[in-house]
């Protein structure tokens, strides 16, 4: 078990792990060993998930999210293949973290009578500076 928060717990057995060749540097190393890691996690049908958590979860994961409802990071940074497998693990801990917390409600606020006046008067000296500019009227 993979505790994410207090509540939320994702089981190991959802997170698919698929191992794929790296692209950039590493010289014939690269070229050799499966280094990157995709990691695969299905929202959409994890009982692990709160309806609420996954509904944020795929707003946020964008285009990292396949139609099928799939969550897929890929983890290339380090060189080596357990260093790339902690970092997708960890990003994907990360992401439903970021999920699992309610957005406060936005209140609408409305300026205050001072910052009105402030703005107004900015505006009236701004409109002054560009008449000076002007050619005087003959």
């Amino acid at each position: 078990m993979i505790n994410v928060t207090q509540n939320i717990a994702v089981r190991e057995d959802e997170i698919q792990l698929d191992f794929v060749r790296a692209s950039g540097p590493g010289g014939q190393h690269v070229n050799k060993v499966a280094t990157a890691v995709q990691l695969r996690f299905d929202v959409a049908n994890s009982p692990s998930l709160p309806d609420a958590v996954r509904e944020r979860l795929t707003q946020l994961a964008g285009k990292r999210m396949t139609e099928e409802g799939v969550l897929v990071i890929v983890a290339r940074k380090f060189r080596s293949q357990e260093q790339n497998r902690r970092d997708a693990v960890n990003r994907l801990i990360e992401l439903i973290r970021t999920a699992a917390t309610i957005p406060k409600p936005r209140r609408k606020s409305k300026p205050t009578w001072a910052s009105r006046q402030r703005r107004l008067a900015a505006k009236r000296r701004r409109s002054e500076i560009k008449r000076l500019r002007r050619l005087p009227d003959e």
